[in-house]
């Protein structure tokens, strides 16, 4: 076998290790009873919101029992802020976050809920 053959080889017989070694990255789950139209992290107890995360969801939003892969969030303790149809928001206080964890919302998650 050809030198550049062989190391080709190699990469790609590495590639699925390399994928599970990053593992499933961190999951939001929607387990409040409404499709979420938004969900955005802020530090705990800063209110410095970040980007709305249902917009990288196919369909831009987050229905009952779905799942959605969070990108660009670092482990640590969050608030979120949680918007539904209709311009309703809720607040969920101190989530935390962990590597490659599933962080699920339910309703009785929801504080500070508007209209």
């Amino acid at each position: 076998m050809r030198p550049a053959l062989t190391v080709t080889a190699i990469i790609l017989s590495s590639l699925p290790i390399m994928a599970f070694a990053q593992g499933k990255g961190i999951r939001l789950w929607n387990l409040t009873t409404a499709t979420m139209t938004g969900f955005q992290l802020s530090p705990a107890g800063q209110n410095n919101w970040g980007p709305n995360h249902t917009l990288n969801d196919k369909d831009k939003e987050l229905d009952h029992d779905e799942r959605l892969r969070l990108t660009g969030v670092e482990p640590g303790r969050y608030d979120a802020k949680v918007s539904y149809a209709g311009s309703r928001q809720c607040i969920v206080r101190d989530l935390d976050i962990k590597v490659d964890a599933v962080v699920s919302v339910a309703d009785k998650d929801l504080k500070e809920c508007t209209k």
